[in-house]
């Protein structure tokens, strides 16, 4: 009674192998496990544990990336996402200025602006540096100084303005007296 038992041909594993492509690979690795639990056939429980692997490679990859790109602070995530709020802080300095344009004052808040604008605007008035988890996200802060002035900057992980993290508009140097906004060194 020395039977060998069957096994289980390579495409199985092929399948098992797939469950570690990110994302899709949770479909493969479904296949896998309940492939490997059923099957009489040796094998089975390897390749039940492949998929599983696979899975969990998914989870643990798409951990990491949601924890390093919005919780942590610090590191090349933070640079990104300062540039990423200069470039859109820039663009709000113009759609600021179109405003008191169109009707002969500065807007009252941020609020006021992004109603004004049209519904598929890519204007933004939120700071992408803020990457708390819920909640509403944050304004830019913006302060009218008087009828022709105005402060517009982000204000940085720390969350208060006129420190050392604000990010700040890139305005020309020429166009710096054409427009009201005042930038408060540090």
């Amino acid at each position: 009674m020395n039977e060998q038992q069957e096994k289980l041909s390579t495409f199985p594993f092929v399948i098992g192998g797939m469950s570690f492509i990110p994302l899709i690979g949770i479909l493969f690795g479904l296949v896998a496990i309940i492939w490997g639990l059923v099957t009489k056939k040796a094998g089975g429980k390897k390749l039940a544990l492949i998929g599983g692997c696979g899975i969990l490679f998914t989870i643990a990859l798409y951990s990491a990336l949601f924890y390093f790109g919005f919780v942590q602070r610090g590191g090349v995530y933070d640079d990104l996402r300062a540039k990423l709020s200069e470039t859109t802080i820039t663009s709000l300095v113009q759609s600021i200025e179109f405003y008191k344009t169109q009707n002969g004052k500065y807007p009252e808040s941020l609020e006021v602006l992004q109603k004004s604008l049209p519904k598929n605007s890519m204007v933004f008035v939120f700071d992408p540096t803020d990457v708390k988890m819920g909640g509403k996200p944050r304004y830019y802060y913006y302060k009218l100084i008087d009828g022709e002035h105005y402060y517009l900057l982000g204000v940085g992980p720390d969350g208060q303005p006129f420190t050392a993290d604000d990010v700040l508009p890139k305005i020309e140097v020429g166009a710096k007296s054409k427009v009201g906004l005042v930038i408060k060194s540090h």
